[in-house]
């Protein structure tokens, strides 16, 4: 029998048991202060509340349009052009496109695709690559509100949390909903709605299948894949997104086919011209009164309220009229329908125009420039600059104060002659102005001085109003703010020339007054601003006050009406309605003005050059916009006259007919008169003495008793 010895016991299975224990427990301890780290670290982080991530909206300017319509005007944007849109306004094709590319177990995962994201980690320690992958829909949704995008092992780990917890709070429709109003699409659009805009100039709700499919298409790689960068990049992303939603039966194969063989007609072509984002001079004026009206509501900066006007999502509904804007820019913006200079100027005309209904206050349509505008925000002529308004100030600031004043009448007379019979109480020296051109017609009424713009009758009513009663009345009854406290002035408000001038707008609002039986409306762009919710921010409402009396305001459209029919303005005649209204001219024609009314409208107009200097033209050219703009507009209005007053008699202030000829007279004339008069009273004298003696006949004899008698 053969001799067996023991098998020696192996010493290495001690080694691994040890080794496995070894591990287990680093294991354990490692899911122990990961389950530690994951407790104290990432989950106090994962609560998301989405009132928190108020996405920046784009704000929406709309117009009323002919039939009663709100139609959208423009958009405004900060950074993110972003128009929120509905979960039920969006395509089912735009939902099952983007769920088919992006993550096709979105609605069988809890937040986190675990296969996905395995795979992701087995790529990261495997391939040695840090690029992770594997997000959900709702997991970029996250990285996009919280715009958490450094690439590290906690931020993934975080990320996956947040989706758990997300997705405990919201459904699918409402992550669907805000990850389409989140993600950029290229082209600085921040959603589907700005995206479809933008790429095919419709709405979100009416895009097709195929063109869903090439907007979603877009995420990946917004440049890339953007087809005003390149049609074909975008075709083929566009392809690879309809196969996969057919793979994953989301459509038929007749859909899948119609939709590749469809044309996508993008609103322009690739590396084709940008679509102009130079916004209307009157656009501009809108966002400015918002801006300065929010900061005040709200009591912020101006800043703080521009930033809430581009980013908020407001609506805000402005009192445009479309079709008065379009007969404003048909003159404003071709040359060659403004009146041409015959000097040989290099510098172009310029001018501003404002048109208001002096019922309600609103701006219907406005200018700040001749020409194609090329720059936003630049130099706008009809609201911001301020220029000398010349004699169409004497309306508001001399004749309208001194009627209201009970000063003077139409049928006032007064005396049209120089410096040398006339002085005035509130000047001091000899100063006078003279008139334009330089001839004076003696002795007229009220009405026919204002006719002929009459500088002398101008400060001779200034005198008696005088400069503080009628600045006073200028700022508080009739709502202007450009002047200065230095304007209280002879020449800044009797011939119109103050040390920094007058806006048009300013003007336009205060010749309202006027038209509109003595209420001053204050003048506005828009009648309220709502925020995204339908909540009212701003309620502009008109806001009025009585400038001058229903008398006073009727006295002064009759003279007004004479002015621009016979006089001055005449220019401005309309072939189907009546016109009240005031030239104005500057020193050396710098500027010429015309303001005026119809029953209708109210309208101002400035023109000039930027840069002041004499104007060469047949006629006044500011006249001549005016009545080619109001003609257009009033074409098929009805006829409508004015209610006007006669004004009541003559006050006599300047003193009586035979006062003032006597006060035409040089000192000259005035003792030649006298010497005249005593000559003549001389000449009396003698006659009437000379008539004495002769009236006297012969003394005759008494007698006591008859001749007969004695």
């Amino acid at each position: 029998m053969e001799n067996t010895k023991p098998r020696k016991r192996s010493n290495a299975w001690p080694v691994i048991g040890t080794i496995l224990l070894i591990g287990i427990l680093t294991a354990l301890l490692f899911l122990c202060i990961f389950a530690f780290y994951i407790k104290t670290c990432i989950i106090p982080a994962t609560k998301l509340d989405l009132s928190d991530y108020a996405l920046n909206q784009t704000s929406t300017i709309y117009y009323e349009d002919s039939k009663g319509n709100w139609k959208e005007l423009t958009t405004l944007h900060g950074l993110e052009n972003r128009i929120w849109v509905d979960y039920d306004r969006i395509p089912q094709y735009m939902e099952k496109a983007l769920i088919s590319i992006e993550d096709k177990r979105f609605y069988r995962h809890n937040g986190v695709d675990w296969y996905r994201t395995a795979g992701a980690f087995v790529n990261m320690f495997v391939g040695m690559k840090n690029t992770f992958g594997g997000s959900t829909i709702t997991q970029q949704l996250i990285k996009n509100l919280t715009q958490q995008d450094d690439i590290t092992v906690q931020r993934k780990l975080l990320e996956i949390f947040q989706a758990l917890e997300f997705e405990k709070d919201h459904d699918k429709k409402e992550i669907i909903e805000w990850y389409l109003n989140a993600v950029y699409f290229g082209e600085g659009c921040y959603g589907v709605q700005t995206a479809a805009q933008t790429y095919f100039g419709k709405d979100v709700s009416e895009l097709s299948l195929a063109e869903c499919a090439a907007i979603v298409g877009i995420t990946n790689l917004p440049t890339y894949y953007d087809p005003f960068y390149s049609v074909e990049n975008n075709k083929a992303r566009q392809e690879n997104v309809l196969q996969c939603m057919y793979d994953q039966g989301y459509i038929s194969k007749k859909e899948y086919e119609e939709a590749v063989a469809e044309e996508l007609d993008f609103v322009r072509g690739e590396n084709g011209p940008s679509t102009s984002n130079v916004r209307s001079y009157y656009t501009e004026t809108v966002i400015d009164d918002v801006i300065r009206d929010l900061a005040a509501e709200k009591g912020i900066s101006e800043k703080a309220a521009e930033r809430l006007v581009y980013n908020a999502g407001y609506e805000i509904y402005c009192c445009l009229d479309r079709s008065i804007q379009e007969k404003v820019d048909k003159v404003y913006e071709n040359l060659d329908a403004l009146p041409q200079s015959y000097d040989s100027t290099e510098s172009q005309l310029q001018s501003g125009i404002v048109i208001m209904d002096q019922y309600t206050g609103e701006i219907v349509a406005l200018s700040g420039g001749t020409g194609k505008k090329t720059i936003n925000f630049g130099l706008n002529r009809a609201t911001d600059t301020t220029r000398p308004p010349g004699s169409s100030i004497k309306p508001i600031a001399v004749y309208g104060p001194a009627v209201e004043y009970g000063l003077i009448s139409p049928s006032t007379l007064v005396l049209d002659a120089d410096g040398s019979h006339i002085k005035l109480k509130g000047v001091s020296g000899d100063w006078f102005p003279k008139n334009s051109p330089n001839q004076y017609d003696g002795i007229m009424t009220i009405k026919d001085a204002l006719r002929d713009s009459k500088n002398t009758v101008s400060v001779q009513i200034m005198d008696k109003l005088t400069p503080a009663a009628s600045l006073d009345f200028l700022r508080n009854r009739l709502g202007v703010t450009s002047l200065i406290d230095e304007d209280a002035d002879y020449a800044a408000l009797a011939l119109g020339q103050p040390h920094y001038g007058i806006t048009v707008r300013e003007m336009a609002q205060a010749y309202c007054a006027l038209a509109n039986d003595g209420t001053f409306t204050k003048s506005r762009t828009y009648t309220v601003v709502k925020d995204r919710s339908g909540n009212v921010v701003l309620d502009n409402q008109p806001v009025t006050q009585t400038a001058f009396s229903t008398e006073t305001a009727r006295t002064m459209t009759y003279m007004l009406n004479y002015a621009a029919t016979y006089g001055t303005g005449r220019e401005s005649r309309l072939s189907n309605m009546p016109v009240a209204g005031k030239t104005g001219t500057t020193s050396d024609n710098k500027d010429r003005w015309f303001c005026g009314y119809t029953p209708y409208y109210t309208c101002a107009v400035w023109t000039g050059y930027d840069t002041p200097e004499k104007m060469h033209f047949y006629g006044n050219p500011a006249t001549q916009i005016w009545q080619k703009i109001m003609e257009d507009i009033h074409t098929d209005l009805k006829y409508k006259d004015f209610k006007v007053s006669y004004g009541g008699a003559a006050t006599g202030i300047f003193g009586s007919r035979e006062e003032l000829e006597d006060q035409k007279l040089t000192e000259n004339e005035r003792q030649k008169k006298a010497e005249e008069e005593a000559k003549k009273a001389e000449e009396e004298a003698k006659k009437n003495e000379e008539a004495g003696k002769n009236d006297q006949s012969p003394e005759s004899p008494t007698f006591t008793t008859s001749p007969e008698a004695a």
